[in-house]
């Protein structure tokens, strides 16, 4: 699952990334909102840059990973804090596409899409989303051991 998401990521950068799409303008928000010509400049000198490093993170969590099926993985504290980087992306952009915000109640939305209808892609999405947050907390609980 880690490796579809990160592939996800790594595709949305990649495959002619589209800044009408939300979760681009989620990952790379205006800088200067009341100011769009501003905006474009500064996107100008920092957008690749940007970008490329949400790739490279996104491809050390694919690059960490086993090729196939369960295994083991060992994290210093870069490659640790580059997974943060890279979950912390795909929870934006899953929160984006899920419609999500600060005010959300995960569990309550969890619920009510399961009452609604258990195997819907909207419990699993919401499911990968919880997942993704809680493998989150867990590598910021264990970064002050891996340093």
């Amino acid at each position: 699952m880690l490796r579809k998401v990160a592939g996800e990521v790594v595709g949305l950068l990649t495959d002619g990334m589209d800044h009408t799409d939300p979760v681009v303008s989620r990952l790379f928000p205006d800088i200067y909102p009341d100011r769009p010509d501003d905006s474009a400049e500064f996107r100008l000198y920092t957008e690749g840059e940007l970008k490329t490093g949400k790739i490279d993170q996104a491809g050390a969590i694919l690059a960490a990973l086993p090729d196939e099926g369960a295994g083991e993985v060992r994290l210093d504290g870069e490659a640790a804090e580059a997974w943060l980087r890279a979950i912390n992306d795909a929870r934006l952009a899953m929160g984006t596409r899920l419609d999500i915000s600060a005010d959300t109640d995960l569990s309550e939305e969890l619920e009510r899409a399961v009452i609604h209808d258990p195997g819907s892609s909207r419990v699993f999405q919401l499911s990968v989303y919880a997942y993704l947050g809680y493998l989150q907390e867990s590598l910021l609980n264990a970064l002050p051991e891996i340093k």
